[in-house]
């Protein structure tokens, strides 16, 4: 194999560090920041998510609080606990965990969370900042896959990249990150015709749309950098949306699965929940200081 496998715990490790220093200073001024879990219904379901996201949030120094609610609670109710959430300075961040009842629909519940509480990026005026390339909190997973990019030794600005699924968390908020960045970004879906003519003059390409082996090595550009966000089961076994044998002996880096974005993901939801105390802490600051 030729290429670089990039270590995505290791570069984890490295967030969580910087984001542990920055809880540290936000708790001695008197906001230790706090995480709130939602899950509704099937809490089984959620639970390894929820296990490791709590694993995370002690390594960055992140109060994590779980709120399981049943599968009987209506949308109004659900909306009124966040409203809650929303006004208490104690909370500073909220996260929604999937799978959700089929009567609550996500998307109502990511525009109830307030802005400045919402670390998974999903409201839509975190949405927007993206596209007017003023990233406060972002979607993780499409963050963590753009991080990993820029941590390689690759000229952004005027880079070709490939971005194959355009999903609304994923493959839309990274080609709008990679536009910000210079780079010239093409967006591959499912009415795409040859993707492959796409893939193979990209000088980088990101795959999320849940297809096993979906990118083969003939897909690629030698010596890219291939971002595999896939994550599926196969014979008991996680593996990417990527051929990771053929792939490998062309791409000049690329990202494992598991412990490549996985990782990366999640310490970034850490660092948008203490991002987000630093931001209601100059909010309540400024709103509130004492006239001269």
């Amino acid at each position: 194999m030729s290429a670089t496998i990039i270590d995505g715990k290791a570069f984890a490790q490295g967030k969580l560090d910087e984001t542990y220093a920055e809880a540290q200073r936000l708790s001695e001024a008197g906001w230790a920041p706090c995480l709130v879990s939602i899950s509704v219904g099937d809490v089984a379901a959620a639970e390894l998510y929820v296990r490791n996201q709590r694993k995370y949030a002690e390594k960055a120094g992140v109060a994590f609080e779980v709120r399981n609610y049943p599968e009987t609670i209506s949308l109004e109710q659900l909306q009124g606990v966040l409203a809650g959430l929303n006004a208490d300075p104690r909370v500073n961040g909220i996260i929604i965990q999937r799978p959700l009842p089929a009567h609550i629909p996500v998307k109502a519940l990511q525009k109830a969370v307030h802005p400045l509480k919402d670390v998974e990026g999903m409201h839509p005026s975190s949405i927007g900042n993206i596209v007017y390339n003023e990233l406060e909190l972002g979607p993780c997973t499409a963050v963590a896959a753009v991080e990993i990019l820029k941590s390689l030794p690759l000229q952004t600005e005027g880079l070709n990249v490939c971005v194959i699924g355009h999903s609304e968390i994923v493959g839309k908020p990274i080609a709008f990150l990679m536009m910000g960045l210079g780079a010239t970004v093409t967006v591959c879906h499912h009415m795409t015709r040859q993707v492959s003519v796409h893939s193979r003059a990209a000088d980088a390409v990101f795959v999320a749309v849940g297809k096993p082996g979906l990118v083969h090595g003939e897909m690629l550009k030698p010596g890219a950098a291939l971002i595999d966000i896939g994550i599926n089961r196969v014979e008991g076994r996680a593996v990417g949306d990527a051929d990771f044998d053929s792939c490998a002996e062309v791409a000049g880096w690329i990202t494992p699965v598991p412990g490549g974005v996985g990782p990366v993901t999640v310490s970034t939801l850490m660092n948008n929940a203490v991002r987000a105390t630093r931001m209601q802490m100059d909010h309540y600051r400024a709103t509130f200081a004492a006239a001269e």
